[in-house]
């Protein structure tokens, strides 16, 4: 599904309460032994018996000594009721401020300065969107959520303010007439465009472009932006390195300077400052799955029974988000008393509070994991306007005009107009930012004058079927079922690596994927003419596809599907964490040892780092003394991992840290370096050419690739000795690489009392960008946890009761709760928790047990 640049793209928080009153009252709370009956009074009943209106028949809720809950109903609506009824109790906090966000409804939560972000929300329509995909639902599909919308009622009739969750405590402080809404359907099918914003793929990298080549000439903006490596690193399809595409030679596949060349430079110098404005727009906009960036992605791969000890596949997942307190995922189990027509059901895994059914996990047949495909699915057009009115081919076609009206906390409604094109909204209208790109382009291109917008057409503004995807996915029982299931997969587009118990393992790319009719969707093309625009989107059947390949496995992290099909994105992960998985699988198989749960598990937390791999070799010749001599010796000898207790890795951290600041920090802001697969495919192919433009700073006299090595190591000795002291037998990756659990809505508010209550953290980690065990950083802004693997599962289809799983956080997303962090010394470590599925594993394990009966049952 499976991140931050000089820009500030992690998500900062909502500023909001910087009221002092805010702080004294919470102070004063606890001071009078008032504050932990508030903090308890919202934890959910898990034992006993509860009357719900709603049920047709008893649920049991099971709960292991983590809290993870596995549902046992009746029916099928009774399953989702009570799955509603249950994220309720753990997570409606999280819930209720997700729908706020994709409904552009969080100024009515907080205030004034979250309009901007409510307008941009409201210019997509991602509610709107999410109405009309509710209402092409099957009747079937459509029925289940309704179900769990009542079940989601249904706690709300017992509870409100802090007894729903402390974070409504706090918020009464400045918000007191606050009350949640009923949930409803388009609640929880609305949060599916959030997932599809935060896994848009390669939109920054479009604007990244358009920047760069106001300042460089285009065969360096090609180099900025490195190709995939066809030929040498592993695709998705052909294994472990398959030949490159048809003409590759000549200019592969990935190689962006064609399209750099193709943008204008006048063009590119008219809309640079709109453009960086216009990334910092992006920014602003809550990254509900965590910060756009190489480092959003993640592992996925599953072993035929012929490499296994067990002669069953194994499946492992582990996607790369950012990290949140509480965790994206909620595990939890679905299952009927007995499957049959109106009971369906008999699966777990990670699910999203707030939405029914299980996104990732198992039933009683096939197992399935997702990592992100990252297509090209979001265009920007130039479009000619004048008054209510855009050019079309000749024609004056009328502009679709709607007002938004955005109710604002202690302050007056705003209203906002949206006008939108057939291809999609005029992003122009949410601020001068977007206003300037196209006001500058006729003056740079010899177009006439006139009033010039920029459209956005994405391919999650038109309503798809993915609302229904995950209950067929499901209900699957065969290669045949999933397929079909994930033909409705529309957006975001996924990797989805499959294995049943009967042996078989699959992988499949589905999503709504465009064809464009010109272009190749890394600049914005004039929107006046028919002949620039999407000609529809490539057929299910003509996506990537692939059953029991001889090789006996299936990798997929993000990197490039397959050299032959159709264009998909020029925007590949560079493949250096698909490698490293390949490398460790082939390794295992040329031993002749059989695979365990244990080894793939083993396998998720290698930290070996193909940067440092490179670089060790070409630091070991150089010619040094002083303290960039003394970090020379501290790397000779290192394996190159990034292990939380190595010194080696910290020192090395600050090193490529220091170096890439040496070499790009002239780069506009906007595009200076975070790190991760694109920077180390950059600098990687600078070092055979020791003597190019990158490896000259005069501001530090610096010159040559040698030097400017040798004086980023010494800067590196420096810093490291500043941050850890000036003993290096006592650095310490894990002492710099620090996780904190972030409150979505309070972890960043600026005030301490605050943010206690919510986050938890630091931990120490190890692994880095780009590497297997993908607990990356933001070289741009330091070396604390910007992404992280979100959940770690691995699937023995031999014995599901076998599985393991882990999820970052922990089932609660109750402050103080014993279960709101409880998995993450867990997660920490590498371990996992036993995961049962049969019934009789789920009885056995559990240690608190909830009988929900209907109302006078």
């Amino acid at each position: 599904m499976g991140t931050d640049a000089p820009r500030t793209r992690r998500h900062r928080g909502l500023t909001f309460l910087t009221v002092l009153l805010v702080t004294v009252l919470v102070l004063g709370l606890a001071a009078a032994g008032f504050g932990w009956w508030t903090v308890q009074r919202s934890f959910p009943t898990t034992s006993g018996r509860i009357e719900v209106p709603g049920l047709t028949a008893a649920v049991t809720v099971y709960r292991d000594d983590a809290g993870i809950p596995q549902l046992v109903a009746e029916s099928d609506h009774d399953l989702f009721f009570a799955q509603g009824f249950v994220h309720a109790q753990d997570r409606f906090w999280e819930m209720d401020f997700r729908r706020h966000v994709t409904a552009g409804r969080v100024a009515e939560l907080f205030g004034e300065s979250q309009v901007a972000t409510d307008a941009f929300i409201r210019t997509l329509d991602w509610r709107g969107i999410a109405e009309r995909e509710f209402e092409l639902l099957d009747p079937v599909s459509r029925a289940y959520y309704e179900a769990y919308a009542a079940g989601v009622n249904a706690y709300l009739e017992e509870r409100g303010g802090a007894d729903l969750s402390l974070e409504y405590a706090v918020l009464g402080l400045q918000n007191p007439g606050y009350s949640p809404d009923p949930w409803t359907p388009v609640d929880s099918i609305a949060w599916l465009k959030a997932m599809a914003w935060d896994l848009r793929s390669n939109l920054e990298d479009e604007v990244d472009r358009a920047l760069l080549a106001s300042e460089l000439p285009p065969e360096e903006v090609a180099r900025l932006h490195p190709g995939y490596a066809w030929g040498s690193m592993p695709t998705i399809i052909e294994g472990p390195a398959g030949a490159a595409p048809a003409g590759a030679d000549a200019e592969p596949l990935g190689d962006t300077a064609a399209a750099a060349a193709a943008f204008d430079p006048a063009v590119a110098d008219a809309v640079a400052a709109p453009l960086t404005a216009l990334s910092a727009l992006l920014d602003g906009v809550p990254e509900l799955l965590g910060p756009e960036g190489g480092d959003l992605g993640s592992n996925s791969w599953v072993v035929s029974g012929a490499l296994t000890e067990s002669g069953k596949p194994l499946l492992a997942n582990d996607p790369h988000l950012g990290p949140a307190m509480p965790s994206i995922w909620a595990q939890m189990g679905l299952h009927c008393a007995e499957l049959r027509d109106d009971c369906a059901f008999d699966v777990a895994g990670y699910t999203f509070s707030g939405l029914p059914g299980v996104i990732i996990g198992h039933n009683e047949r096939i197992a399935w994991g997702f990592t992100n495909l990252g297509p090209d699915v979001a265009d920007l057009f130039l479009e000619r306007v004048d008054g209510d009115t855009y050019e079309l081919d000749g024609a004056a076609v009328p502009l679709a005009v709607r007002e938004e009206t955005i109710e604002v906390a202690g302050g007056d409604p705003v209203t906002v107009t949206v006008r939108s094109t057939a291809r999609g909204p005029i992003v122009t209208d949410i601020g001068s930012d977007f206003a300037a790109v196209a006001d500058g382009y006729p003056a740079a291109s010899g177009q006439r004058e006139g009033e010039y917008e920029l459209s956005l057409r994405w391919t999650a503004l038109t309503p798809g079927r993915t609302a229904g995807a995950v209950f067929a996915l499901n209900r699957a029982r065969d290669w045949n079922e999933f397929r079909a299931a994930a033909a409705l997969f529309d957006v975001p587009a996924q990797n989805l690596v499959y294995a049943d118990v009967d042996g078989n393992i699959g992988y499949q790319a589905p999503g709504s994927i465009p064809m464009r009719s010109t272009g190749d969707g890394t600049v914005p093309l004039p929107g006046w003419t028919s002949e620039n625009g999407w000609s529809g989107t490539i057929p299910f059947d003509q996506l990537p596809s692939l059953l029991n390949p001889a090789r006996g496995y299936i990798v997929t992290a993000n990197n490039a599907v397959s050299v032959n099909g159709p264009a998909l994105t020029q925007d590949w992960d560079l493949g250096y964490r698909a490698e490293g998985i390949e490398r460790m699988l082939q390794e295992r198989i040329a031993s002749g040892t059989k695979l365990t749960a244990d080894d793939v598990a083993e396998i998720q937390l290698d930290t070996a780092d193909a940067n440092a791999t490179a670089m060790l070799p070409v630091i070991a010749e150089l010619g040094l003394e002083g303290d960039a001599a003394r970090g020379a010796d501290l790397l000779d000898g290192w394996d190159g991992r990034a292990d939380v207790d190595s010194a080696q890795a910290a020192y090395f951290a600050v090193f490529w840290r220091n170096l890439l600041d040496d070499m790009f920090g002239s780069l506009p802001d906007q595009t200076r370096p975070v790190g991760g697969d694109r920077w180390f495919g950059v600098v990687d192919g600078l070092l055979g050419e020791p003597d190019a433009r990158w490896w000259t700073n005069e501001e530090e006299g610096v010159g040559g690739r040698d030097a400017m090595l040798a004086h980023a190591l010494e800067e590196a000795w420096d810093e490291a000795s500043d941050q850890m002291g000036g003993d290096a037998d006592g650095w310490r990756w894990g002492r710099l690489h620090t996780l904190t659990l972030t409150n979505q809505s309070f972890g960043e508010s600026g005030i301490g009392p605050i943010e206690w209550l919510f986050n938890r953290g630091p931990y120490e980690v190890g692994g880095g960008s780009s590497i297997v065990n993908a607990i990356g950083w933001d070289a741009s802004l330091g070396y604390d946890v910007d992404w992280v693997p979100s959940m770690r599962m691995v699937v023995d289809l031999d014995d599901f009761d076998a599985s393991g799983w882990v999820n970052l956080t922990g089932a609660s997303g109750h402050a103080f709760h014993p279960h709101y962090a409880d998995q993450a010394p867990l997660w920490q470590r590498g371990e996992t928790r036993p995961w049962p599925f049969t019934m009789e594993a789920v009885q056995d394990a559990a240690s608190e047990t909830l009988h929900l009966r209907p109302a006078g049952g």
